[in-house]
């Protein structure tokens, strides 16, 4: 995995607690054109990726 961080960050646990707070909705905007998030999920096996992809419901093709 990365040492990126992103998969302890404390702004994802917040959006996964709860997705609508101000917190969770600045992280989901973030991870729009965060170098760290792309480069983290570039370093994730393809099977993880997906599920990230659906979990936070991005495009498909945002992070193939």
């Amino acid at each position: 995995m990365s040492d990126s961080g992103c998969a302890t960050c404390s702004f994802r646990a917040r959006h996964d607690k709860s997705p609508t707070s101000f917190l969770g909705r600045v992280w989901r905007w973030h991870v729009n054109f965060c170098p760290g998030w792309k480069s983290y999920m570039k370093s994730l096996p393809d099977d993880e990726k997906k599920a990230l992809v659906e979990k936070y419901a991005f495009p498909p093709t945002k992070f193939a």
